[in-house]
């Protein structure tokens, strides 16, 4: 198994290599100093599982370069990584299609249970996105509680919420189906639930849907 990690920070670039080599030793971490850089060496190992970039590093241009990569390499988890801890910008870059955003203060064990759950196919929600939700600006809805969701997600928990499935979802919001997995992904964290149904259930006793 192949991961890619972009940092323009050599002594954080071999922390982490040295970390994943303590932690899952059968995992191969090739390394870049910038997004080009990354991209690059992306063509040359299709095989790599998980793109990790530094959101400032040369070349990086937040979530345009996600969905550059989205666009390019279909399907390619792709993980931020950031000293900044705004839930703003972690919403912004989930929105796009990023595949989790692990804020550089992590601890190790946080910071690779955040890679295998990228590795396994799920989306890792920052805990300041879900446990401080009084610091983020709340989507507008009837009841005036937008549970720490961006408006795109109460989109599409609406929908969501009507019974339509993520093709008509995709269909009305003009959105990737990577992307509104994504979002419903978030959801189901931001609200505590494990599916559909209990997410509609409980958006409905939230006062978030009618």
């Amino acid at each position: 198994m192949k991961i890619l990690l972009a940092d323009d920070h050599a002594l954080f670039r071999d922390g982490f290599n040295l970390l994943l080599q303590q932690q899952e030793p059968g995992v191969q971490c090739l390394v870049a100093g910038g997004f080009d850089e990354a991209m690059a060496l992306l063509a040359l190992h299709p095989e790599v599982e998980l793109l990790m970039l530094d959101y400032n590093m040369p070349g990086m241009r937040g979530g345009e370069s996600v969905a550059a990569v989205q666009r390019d390499w279909p399907g390619m988890p792709v993980c931020i990584l950031s000293g900044e801890e705004s839930p703003e910008l972690m919403g912004s870059l989930l929105a796009v299609g990023a595949s989790g955003f692990i804020p550089k203060s992590s601890s190790p064990q946080v910071m690779m249970s955040a890679l295998r759950l990228m590795l396994a196919g799920g989306v890792y929600v920052p805990p300041q996105m879900v446990v401080s939700p009084a610091t983020q600006k709340p989507a507008p809805s009837s009841s005036g509680r937008g549970a720490g969701l961006t408006e795109r997600q109460m989109d599409i928990l609406r929908l969501l919420a009507e019974g339509k499935p993520n093709k008509l979802i995709c269909r009305e919001l003009n959105l990737s189906e990577g992307t509104v997995k994504t979002h419903i992904n978030a959801l189901y964290r931001c609200l505590g639930v494990e599916n559909r149904t209990e997410a509609a259930v409980k958006a409905r006793h939230m006062g978030l849907v009618k």
